[in-house]
């Protein structure tokens, strides 16, 4: 792998980790187009480079983490019930993961499977939302704010998140969806998805760096990982701040159109 070619993936993992449009189908999908194998080691690249978009939130949000960390020392309620919802929120999918990571790996990670659930994913965007005079319900006054979120409600969202084991799906997509059904703000669902994200992707990136980082490291070295992962970095930072504006003014309903245009031209390329 060329230092473009990581640069290039990085940037693809960076600005699409966090948005609903599945970064996973958006890596695999550039992987092929670059004429990168699908192996092991492409697959635990894919992953492991997310570590530099859990550091982006991990600096845009160092209040809340700040907050947590002070419920952990017994300094701060707010922060404590923060923190045993996301642990709560990270439970499904750290148990499903388990179980069915090598299927997953085995059976989802094609463009095929993908397209499907960009398509699905589209669609359901539209017909839930409505577009984005639909989508401005989202923001409504009663919806709770972060802080009276639940372990139990959290345990929902969590569920919702397993569905996005299917690359395409995405786990963005899925949290924010799940927070806005437990009756979060739309402000308030996308924060707890950021947060969320630092786990559950940070428990996918230690997994994957255990069972094939060695052979990862063998075929493209410390300077591709080390690429990869600035350039996620930095592009996270940037995706982060825009979905937060976008989302808050003009709702869902763009990441829609987005993800049928995308399934419809990947599927015709792969055909044609």
């Amino acid at each position: 792998m060329s230092w473009w070619q990581a640069l290039l993936l990085g940037l693809v993992e960076g600005l699409t980790e966090y948005l609903p449009v599945s970064s996973t189908g958006h890596l695999i999908l550039t992987q092929r187009v670059l004429g990168i194998a699908e192996n092991d080691a492409a697959n635990a690249y894919a992953i492991c480079i997310q570590g530099g978009a859990i550091v982006a939130v991990l600096g845009l949000y160092r209040a809340r983490v700040a907050s947590m960390w002070r419920g952990v020392l017994g300094r701060d309620e707010a922060g404590r019930r923060l923190l045993t919802c996301i642990v709560a929120g990270f439970v499904p999918a750290a148990v499903l993961g388990l179980v069915f990571n090598d299927t997953i790996e085995e059976h989802l990670f094609g463009l095929w499977p993908i397209v499907f659930a960009w398509f699905v994913g589209g669609l359901a965007i539209l017909l839930v939302r409505g577009g984005r005079k639909a989508d401005a319900v989202a923001e409504r006054p009663e919806g709770r704010d972060l802080d009276a979120l639940t372990p139990r409600l959290a345990l929902l969202i969590g569920l919702l998140q397993c569905v996005a084991m299917w690359p395409g799906t995405s786990r963005s997509l899925m949290t924010i969806v799940g927070g806005l059904l437990v009756g979060l703000r739309l402000s308030a669902a996308v924060e707890f998805s950021f947060l969320l994200g630092v786990v559950t992707l940070g428990a996918a990136t230690c997994y994957a760096g255990l069972k094939d980082g060695a052979v990862m490291l063998e075929h493209y070295g410390p300077l591709s990982l080390a690429v990869g992962f600035v350039s996620a970095w930095l592009a996270a930072v940037v995706s982060v701040r825009w979905m937060v504006a976008w989302l808050q003014r003009h709702g869902l309903a763009l990441f829609g159109w987005y993800r049928i245009a995308l399934a419809l031209g990947v599927a015709l390329w792969m055909i044609v």
